[in-house]
């Protein structure tokens, strides 16, 4: 029984012997693939990619043409008028005439008063208008394509941070795992030990000083292990909320994660989304350039009305209408408030090409520092197996001279400590590995994110 025992607490060495997962496997291909779907903020960024192809769509509508309906009604009294004295005019004239032919044939007239104001009037109609030439308009649609190609890339950005997320999660919770069995493992020893100290005092070979000893350090174990069970609930609860799950869902290990060869991708950035981003952002820069300086090519626009107009709501062949045009507008002097425009225009094409160089550079040190990390963390695992290693052939010999009667328990104990302590820390070795081999696979983006079902 206690050779059993022994043989479950070096299990999860055993399994550490490995080499750490370097590939995509299928279980955490389909966590990413989850996420991908589920994820609040990846789709938050989807939101933003849908309005940019919107925008996109809005700015194609501007060529087309447009009909709108205009109406309009006016009452009004007062204002100016036009006085023509018609009755001043042609009053002598009809009363001669009415003299004349001893008649009142002819009238007299009123002066007339005509009011400019329409009064009771109202216009109606529907306007066509269609955009011959306008610049404006052209370069306004190309900006908005290389916003779609930036917000595209943008998405692959939070995919890509979200792989890394979620990755580190995942070992970390593989991490908190493997600590809580080691603990439990730990404790079977120690109850094995208790029960040795116990038959040893009641046949006279020890005091109850190694068994007080012993029940302490289960005391301490247990609690060791309390915490190792709160730090994997975080860690599961954590993975869980990247894939916009319930915080309680298992999760499910993959033992091949330390099975795999280690092999690093390539030491390029010329993937990143993030030069992509500054690519496109730069190209509308220039396109915005491009559209200050297009303030010389006159618009051209053309219209058709159709409508009616009249007094007091009437509408016949009188009233109807039709009215064409073609509108154009040139504009030749704006005391050099273009010019301006176009300097800053040109400063911000600059500024943003510095940007864009600048990121670059930080890119590639991402890419040294993350490599050199993760070398570090393969020789610190190694490092850790050997300890492991030792510490299990350590305990094994202490364990022996211990059943002969010949050491002490207090070296026991300090033997079975450190071979629970090179396991724990086995495990962070080995999770540190991963979580380094995930920031290489970030900064030099190697996942495939559009197809990792694989």
């Amino acid at each position: 029984m206690y050779t059993s025992i022994i043989k479950g607490a070096l299990l999860m060495a055993l399994l550490l012997a490995g080499r750490p997962t370097l590939a995509q496997h299928s279980v955490l291909d389909q966590y990413i693939q989850q996420a991908f779907q589920n994820n609040k903020g990846l789709k938050e960024q989807d939101f933003q990619l849908s309005k940019s192809m919107l925008a996109l769509q809005e700015a194609r509508s501007l060529f087309g043409p447009s009909v709108s309906l205009l109406g309009s009604y006016t009452k009004s009294s007062g204002g100016r008028t036009i006085d023509f004295p018609i009755g001043d005019i042609m009053n002598p004239v009809y009363n001669s005439l009415n003299q004349l032919t001893s008649s009142h044939q002819f009238k007299s007239l009123d002066n007339v008063h005509v009011q400019l104001n329409p009064d009771n009037f109202y216009d109606a109609k529907l306007r066509a208008s269609l955009p011959l030439l306008n610049a404006e308009i052209y370069y306004n649609q190309l900006i908005k394509k290389e916003q779609i190609t930036q917000q595209q890339a943008a998405v692959n950005v939070y995919k890509r941070e979200l792989v890394k997320d979620i990755k580190t999660a995942y070992y970390q919770y593989y991490q908190a795992s493997q600590a809580v069995a080691i603990y439990n493992n730990a404790l079977s020893l120690i109850q094995e030990n208790i029960r040795i100290n116990e038959s040893m005092v009641r046949n006279g070979v020890r005091n109850n000083t190694a068994l007080y000893r012993a029940q302490t350090e289960k005391e301490k174990t247990e609690a060791d292990i309390n915490k190792a069970v709160a730090s994997r609930q975080n860690s599961r609860a954590y993975f869980n909320f990247l894939l916009n799950r319930g915080l309680t869902e298992s999760i499910t290990l993959d033992s091949t994660l330390l099975t795999s060869p280690a092999q690093l991708p390539g030491k390029d950035i010329n993937d990143r989304e993030e030069l992509a981003q500054y690519k496109s952002a730069t190209n509308a820069y220039r396109l915005n350039e491009k559209l200050q300086r297009a303030y010389l090519v006159p618009k051209l626009s053309t219209f058709l009305d159709l409508g009616s107009q009249g007094m007091g709501g009437n509408f016949n062949r009188d009233t109807r209408y039709y009215l064409f045009g073609v509108n154009l507008e040139w504009n030749l002097f704006a005391s050099h408030k273009y010019k301006y425009k176009i300097k800053q225009a040109a400063n911000d094409v600059q500024t943003i090409t510095n940007a864009a160089d600048q990121t670059a550079e930080a890119l590639r040190l991402q890419v040294y520092q993350a490599v050199n990390d993760y070398q570090t963390a393969l020789l610190n695992f190694n490092t850790a197996k050997s300890q492991l290693s030792f510490a299990e052939r350590y305990y094994r010999d202490q364990l022996k001279v211990y059943k002969e009667g010949q050491l002490l328990y207090i070296e026991l104990l300090d033997a079975q400590n450190q071979l629970t302590q090179a396991q724990l820390q086995t495990t962070v070795a080995q999770a540190a590995v991963q979580t380094a081999y995930a920031a290489v696979e970030r900064t030099q983006a190697s996942y495939q994110i559009d197809n990792n079902n694989q």
